[in-house]
């Protein structure tokens, strides 16, 4: 059963304590006895051997000590703090570097370290601008702008008062130092790309001997143009330079286009005199072994070979040529038309004579011989004939 039900009250915890009939323990009691135990912790004695201490003097033991440990427990407790992943941490005890912290969950000392982030992974950016004079005495604004990155933290913080405004102002003077030995045309036109890594190396030549703890990492070209007032001027120039400049590549290219033709004409000549050379070699040589063949002939028979070549001669002359006719035996002097000729027109008045009969007879119906009719034919016919 429990303590507290009825009928049961001897089991109660608050009273028989050490053999007397006690109530709820007094809260002084409590409290002094908490004190003596904190002060013997901390060196104290626990209480007094003639007799019991005061109540208030107790509390006022227990309070400060309860302070105390409520200062110590705030104290440990505001000494952590963190450390992003892309930082590392500076500490400073009583004000002169000690040493580097690693990203995570660290403590420190409070009101002895003081702790710095630096961070050392993001790339940062840092513009320059303005009006600079030229090596041809020439005003142009030039806009410029690098990324650079912190590679030690320390140098960083302490090689100079500000590595960011130190940085600042060597990009000014490497970049007027660059433009200032530049020509107006090179920064406009063709020259951006040296001036580019020019200014590179004049920053980084510049900020070695401070040990800003920096790296650049890469230098942009953004802008350069003249003043306002003569920019038209200078945009004519730029038009006329590239308009030069697309010339010669459509020259070139002409050029290219046109030299493999002439080659090509070239090796097609020099192929076609060299078969022409061939050729006309192979005939005489061909002449000559026909000569060579004809000749033992020639000597044995002189006269029938003279006559073979005539004829033979004549032969190819004539198959080439048109025929023609003369009457020459019976005194009549009027020349005919070519053979071939005469056989063609033939050929076409025979063609046209049986299509009109043709058709003649087909339109009109027979008719009966008659003398008169029978002596026309005949001379037809033997005009035919």
């Amino acid at each position: 059963m429990a303590w507290n039900e009825p009928g049961n009250n001897d089991k109660d915890p608050w009273k028989n304590k050490g053999g007397k009939n006690q109530g709820p323990p007094d809260l002084d009691e409590l409290l002094n006895d908490l004190g003596k135990k904190v002060s013997g912790i901390f060196g104290g004695k626990g209480g007094s051997s003639g007799g019991s201490t005061p109540s208030g003097k107790s509390f006022s033991s227990l309070g400060m000590s309860l302070v105390l440990i409520i200062a110590l427990v705030v104290y440990a407790f505001s000494g952590f703090y963190t450390i992003k992943e892309a930082e590392q941490g500076l500490v400073l005890r009583f004000g002169q570097y000690s040493g580097n912290v690693e990203p995570g969950i660290n403590w420190k000392w409070t009101f002895i370290d003081r702790i710095i982030p630096v961070d050392i992974q993001s790339t940062r950016d840092l513009p320059a601008s303005g009006f600079m004079l030229t090596q041809d005495e020439n005003v142009v604004r030039v806009e410029m702008q690098i990324q650079y990155r912190v590679v030690d933290a320390r140098n960083y913080v302490f090689s100079v008062t500000n590595a960011d405004d130190s940085l600042s102002q060597s990009l000014d003077s490497a970049l007027r130092y660059v433009v200032g030995h530049a020509k107006m045309d090179d920064i406009l036109t063709s020259g951006r790309e040296q001036i580019r890594q020019s200014v590179w190396q004049e920053l980084e030549k510049i900020i070695e001997p401070y040990h800003l703890g920096l790296i650049i990492v890469d230098v942009n070209f953004k802008d350069a143009r003249p003043p306002n007032e003569v920019k038209d001027a200078f945009d004519d120039a730029i038009a006329a330079q590239e308009d030069e400049v697309r010339f010669l590549r459509e020259a070139e290219a002409y050029a290219r286009g046109i030299e493999p033709r002439a080659r090509g004409r070239v090796k097609r000549m020099e192929q076609e005199a060299f078969a022409y050379k061939e050729q006309t070699v192979l005939d005489a040589q061909g002449e000559v072994a026909r000569f060579e063949k004809i000749l033992p002939e020639y000597q044995a028979a002189p006269e029938v070979t003279r006559q073979r070549l005539y004829l033979a001669t004549m032969e190819k002359v004539y198959s080439n040529t048109s025929k023609v006719m003369v009457d020459v035996d019976g005194g009549n002097n009027m020349m005919y038309l070519p053979l071939d000729k005469i056989i063609q027109q033939q050929s076409t008045t025979n063609r046209a004579a049986a299509q009109g009969y043709s058709q003649s007879t087909q339109q009109k119906p027979a008719v009966n011989s008659s003398p008169s009719n029978s002596g026309r034919n005949d001379r037809f016919n033997n005009g035919r004939n």
